[in-house]
Order: structure tokens, then sequence, then C-alpha cells
């Protein structure tokens, strides 16, 4: 369309029809004779007023509440009803058909030409429909084939917080949240208008305000003659409140099967607790290692301090962790352990951190992980050397952020846990190797506690000794035996490779041997040198001759390591499992690396 020009306004004017010209402003322009003659208005009374300054009210809100953001965004409009004053005061109803001109940008509006016709006796129907469409108590919306909006009911404007000049135009998928919106983005809004008729399909609109608002919807499509949609009226029910009465009841139940594991899994605990205690009992000794040790344990107790508790096996590491517990300030919540070394790899992260049902084969229902069953309490990872490389920065972001989330979850959870760490390995070269983070390593390790083993700690192996054998004979219903100066000698001469352990498994061994009050120690003390302790360990090459009628300390040793030579070819080097050299010996896995490193033993290779 031409430049409006003073060349071509004789001929625009002279036009039989009721046409207008606007400026990018939307202020008449100049008008037909027909407009003048129809409206009552001269030329001079138009020119500078906008449309919606002679529109009834109903229209002039109409106007500048639906019809200008729909012509700004879309660029026309199509036979819109609008009614305006008259000169005289009658009201005029009219359609407007709106085109806008633009410059050669394609972007800046020029000026709009709006052409006003009479409408019929079927426009002035559907105008009434639309009335009563606005009016009517339901979320109505209708869009268009490309999914912008045309027209929307007054409640559905009233429940997600808009205006109505807010809404026209714009496309559906803007007042959806981002995870309705996201099946319908990249043309297959287009698609899924195309197929027409929908029932009851669940979305989420998002309110102005950013509150979530769950709906149902129904949509009936209008059809042109060759079968298209060319639009589709949608109604909308509220499921909000109904869908948080749902969710409110699946977490009641939820939260019912949760407590009951978790007071399964606390009872497992206290059975642990029980264990602990009737195992190990106070820290006892009077050594100046163990009076070191213990120092360091009442510093660091009080305080939220990580703490890594470095020793041998055996010698103790989990009643130290249950001391640091005792004395801090979460005493009174759980002491939670977890044994590194006997978690499968691909459990770990599971037992850690919990799962969701379904999360993967086997997964039958949620589990709550050691993590969140410590909340408010202390978590001992005993063999934190055995964590797998990959979940290590898992327990890393926990440690530091104090949040994870459950296997097959999205949702993150927090939790308040101080964490104890123990290992019999040298974690500086398992960093060095690259078997253990660095960054880990030293957020576990802000506060190293050494724990002497026994060979360290002078008499308290006789403290420890009876101690362990007047716990022993109650539980065994035995009377209290006592202890010999010539066993009590013996005690003090052995190494003990095995630590405290070992010491409790030597004093129950000979209390289960023992007839009456005389404790068969040189039945159960490897260092005793004993005919049993030779036979059990028949691939054993003779025992050399004592002229003195006992062996020394290294000719104990020797007898020791060929023992165990005897018992990993016996076993073909098989450490651990069903006939495994451990097995054979009667003693853990973990004691019997202890004393091949201490041996200087190691697996031979194949074909050497």
């Amino acid at each position: 369309m031409a430049e409006p020009t003073e060349g071509n306004t004789g001929l625009i004017r002279s036009m039989p029809v009721m046409l207008a010209l606007l400026d990018s402003e939307g202020r008449f322009l100049d008008v037909t004779d027909e407009c003048v003659r129809r409206m009552g208005y001269t030329r001079e009374e138009l020119r500078g007023r906008r449309p919606d300054d002679i529109a009834t009210p109903p229209s002039a809100r109409r106007i500048r509440e639906e019809l200008l953001p729909h012509f700004r965004r879309i660029g026309r409009l199509d036979h819109v009803p609008v009614e305006f004053f008259t000169k005289g005061g009658q009201v005029l109803g009219l359609l407007a058909t709106t085109v806008g001109v633009h410059g050669p940008d394609g972007a800046s509006l020029r000026y709009s030409v709006s052409l006003f016709e009479e409408p019929s006796d079927r426009e002035r129907l559907e105008r009434r429909y639309l009335d009563l469409y606005e009016s009517t108590p339901a979320m109505l919306h209708t869009i268009d084939p490309d999914g912008r909006i045309t027209a929307v009911s007054n409640h559905w404007l009233r429940k997600l917080g808009y205006q109505r000049k807010e809404v026209i135009g714009r496309s559906i998928l803007e007042f959806l949240s981002e995870e309705s919106r996201r099946p319908l983005m990249d043309e297959r809004l287009r698609d899924h208008i195309s197929r027409g008729d929908a029932l009851n399909v669940p979305r989420q609109m998002v309110r102005k305000d950013g509150e979530l608002v769950d709906v149902v919807m129904n949509a009936r499509a209008e059809l042109n003659a060759q079968g298209e949609v060319i639009r589709l009226l949608v109604a909308s029910k509220d499921v909000t409140e109904r869908n948080r009465a749902e969710a409110r009841l699946r977490d009641a139940y939820g939260e019912i099967a949760r407590l009951k594991e978790e007071l399964e899994r606390e009872r497992d605990y206290l059975r642990e607790e029980v264990n602990v205690s009737m195992n190990f009992g106070r820290i006892v000794g009077e050594s100046p290692a163990l009076a070191a040790m213990m120092a360091r344990i009442e510093a660091v107790a009080s305080t939220p301090a990580s703490v890594l508790i470095i020793g041998e096996t055996g010698s103790g590491k989990e009643l130290v962790a249950h001391a640091i517990h005792a004395r801090s300030q979460r005493a009174d919540g759980p002491l939670v352990k977890v044994n590194c070394a006997a978690i499968p790899d691909e459990l770990f992260e599971s037992e850690f951190f919990g799962h969701v049902r379904g999360a993967f084969t086997g997964a039958h229902r949620d589990r709550v992980g050691r993590f969140e069953l410590a909340d408010g309490g202390t978590i001992f990872l005993d063999e934190v050397g055995e964590i797998p490389l990959p979940l290590q920065g898992k327990l890393l972001r926990v440690l530091q952020e104090r949040e994870f989330e459950r296997v097959g979850d999205d949702r993150t959870r927090k939790v308040d846990v101080r964490v104890i760490a123990a290992t019999n390995k040298d974690l500086e070269k398992a960093v060095e190797a690259g078997e253990f983070r660095e960054d880990l390593y030293y957020r576990l390790g802000v506060f190293p506690v050494q724990v002497p083993p026994l060979r360290k700690r002078g008499d308290d192996v006789v403290q420890l000794a009876q101690h362990f054998l007047g716990q022993v004979c109650r539980q065994f219903g035995r009377p209290l035996a006592r202890l010999s100066e010539a066993q009590i000698e013996d005690l003090r001469r052995y190494d003990w490779p095995g630590n405290v352990r070992e010491l409790k498994n030597v004093i129950e061994r000979a209390v289960i041997l023992s007839k009456g009050n005389a404790l068969r120690l040189d039945l159960s003390l490897p260092a005793a040198g004993t005919a049993p302790a030779a036979a059990a360990a028949p691939a054993v090459s003779a025992v050399p001759e004592a002229s003195e009628g006992f062996l020394t300390e290294a000719g104990m040793r020797d007898l020791q390591r060929r023992n165990l030579l005897a018992a990993l070819e016996k076993a073909d080097w098989r450490v651990s499992g069903k006939g495994g050299a451990a097995e054979l010996l009667g003693i853990r896995p973990t004691t019997l690396n202890d004393r091949m490193r201490s041996f200087g033993i190691s697996r031979p290779q194949r074909g050497g």
C-alpha cells in the first residue's frame, strides 16, 4: 500500500466504504467521506484522536486490553467487533479489519489502515457468544493453529492473575511450566493442535506471580471445510488442591514406610552397639602411648571437625570412634558405622545415600542411606581407603555441601552429619598413586588420631587381657580364671600382629580350652610354641630344636612365617573366602594381610 500523501488523499476519501488511516501511535490521520457521514464527526474532529476515544466504555476497554496487544504482536486484526458513539450519541456497532504497513526493515510500523463494516446477524450472534464466553465461570481459552491465544474467559484471567491485554496474541506455551512446555517445543505444539479434540490432559500452568497451578484440560476443535483445525477451544479444571492432597497422602504413606525402615535399621545398629560394648567395653590401659591418644580424643571430641583414625587392623579404631562420639555434642544422636571394605562397588552409592523404588533392578522400595540415618549424629567410615574412586567425589560433596540425592531421585536432601573415618592404609601413598582423591584426604584428615599398636603399649596388654578374661568368663558362664606370672610374661613377649582383636581371640580360645580355674593360655597363644599349634599346620617343617626348652623371638617369628606360608600354599594363595588361608588359620582376612606384610610375604607370580 502506498504511503498516504496529498496526491492520493482525495482518492482515499472518496472510497464508498468506512475506511480510516491511523499513524504509528494509533491516532486518526484521515477518514473517508463515508466515515464522516456515518459517524457525524468532521475530519478535523477525528484527526489526532484514537478509536478508543470515541468508543463505548466496554469497547474502549476491549480495544486497550485485547485488540491493541493482539495487533502489536500479529500485525493485523480480522473482523473484530467494536462499538463507537456517533457525534449524536448513538451507538454504532461495526466490525473492524486492520492491517499494519511497516517500513523496509519489516519491524517499524509506519501507519495502519482500518476498514469498518456493518455486522451481519451471524456476526452479532458471534459477538453475543463471545460476551457469554468471557463471562462464563469456567477456565476457557481459545488458541489458533499456531498456539496463540485469541480469547480467554474472565475466570481464566482471575485464576492466573493476568489482564486480557497481557494475554491475547501470546503463545499458550508462555503460560505453561517448564515440565509441561518441554514436550510441545520445536513445532510439536502445531502437531498437537492439528490432532484436534483432547480429553483429560494433565498440564501445569504458571500464574503471573510464579505459582504453579495443576490443571486437567479438555479441548474441542473447530474445523474448516478441508477438515483442518482453525481454532481450539480449551476448558481447564484446577486440580491443584486435589493433587496436593494426594501428594500429602503419598508422603504420609512414604513417611510411614521410611520410619518403619529406619526403625528396623536402628534396631540393627543397636545390636551392633551391643556387640561393640560386649566385645570392647571401655578403653583400657595406662601406657604413655595410649595417654597421648586419649589427649587427642579429648581435644577434638567437642568440636565439629572431621577425624581420621589411623591404626593397624585390630588396634581398636572403632572403639576410638565411639569414644569421640560419646564425648561430643552429638552424643544423643546416632552413631552409624559403615564398613567400606564389606560393600560391593556397585552398591556403595545406594548404601551411602539410599535409593528410591525402581532406581535399579531389585530396588523394590525406597531405602534410607547411612548418611540420612546418621542425620544429627556421627557417621563412622571404617576402612575409608576402600571407597571406589568414582564415589569419592560424591562423598566430598556431602562433606562440603551437606546435601545429596538418593539413587534414582532428583530431590536434593540436606543432612547434618559429623564424619569420623578410619583406615589401616597409608592414604598419602594412595593419593600419590591416584587411588584416593587428594581433596577428600585433606577433608577427612582435618584432625588425625593415631591408634598405637598393642606391641607399643607396654603393660596395657596385661590390663586388657585381665579385662577380657573377666568379660569372657562371665559371658561363657565359666569360673573366673586368673593369669599366672608366667602367662603374663608370655603375653608381654608376644608382639601381637593382630593387636587388641587378636588378644581377645587368644583369651576366648584359652577360656574355651580350659578346665576348672586353670587357664590354658599355652594352647591358644602362638608364642607358647606348644605341640597343638604345630599339629595344626602339618605342612610346616619341624620346629628348630631349642636346647634351653624355649624358642627365641626370632625363632618364634620364623615358625609363624612358615606356618602362614603353609596355610597359603594349602589354599592356593587365596586369602579370604571359603577354604581360604584366613579360614584355615581361624583369623580374619585383614589380620592375615597385616601379618603377610609384617613378614614380607607376597603372592608369587604365575609361571614364575
